[in-house]
């Protein structure tokens, strides 16, 4: 693969660890940095609840890959892939001081110009209260799911990944 002209892809882990599956985002990216290498033009990150903050490292990037909890009415653990007006169903990119989400940072990030191509691989959340570090049984039966539903993302989006041998 000619990596110059490869779309630069940022896989975006988002929410709030400290609040159950809600951390199915950052638990996610954790999870494939420790299990995959990327190549060159894949970036993992654990954007946590820094909202507006994210805006500069976003506007860096071709395509915009967001892991993250969707409230989306299905069984816990059920996993969404959302584009488009869908992505407003995403609840866990918040800054908890300004209420600031994903689709205002991408609108932003459009006006000064450069807004990436964006899709948020999602799962339903059991519980994000009360506090809690560990993801509920539904979600976390899931977590290699939406970990080969993001490496399938990264693929259909021009990136390459392989896993790291022991």
């Amino acid at each position: 693969m000619n990596e110059q002209n490869s779309p630069k892809i940022l896989v975006l882990g988002v929410g709030n660890i400290l609040l159950k599956d809600e951390g199915v985002g950052v638990k996610t990216v954790e999870k494939l940095r420790a299990e995959y290498s990327f190549s060159a033009n894949v970036e993992l990150m654990d954007g946590g609840t820094l909202g507006m903050a994210l805006m500069e490292p976003i506007m860096e990037f071709d395509r915009l890959i967001v892991v993250d909890a969707v409230v989306n009415g299905g069984e816990p653990g059920t996993l969404y892939r959302l584009a488009g007006v869908e992505m407003g169903k995403s609840v866990a990119f918040k800054n908890s001081m300004h209420q600031t989400d994903l689709l205002e940072t991408l609108a932003t990030c459009k006006v000064l110009g450069n807004c990436p191509d964006a899709v948020v691989i999602g799962m339903e959340p059991k519980e994000f209260d009360p506090w809690g570090t560990e993801l509920t049984p539904p979600c976390q039966a899931r977590l290699e799911d939406i970990c080969q539903a993001v490496l399938q993302e990264i693929t259909d989006q021009g990136g390459e990944y392989r896993p790291i041998t022991q």
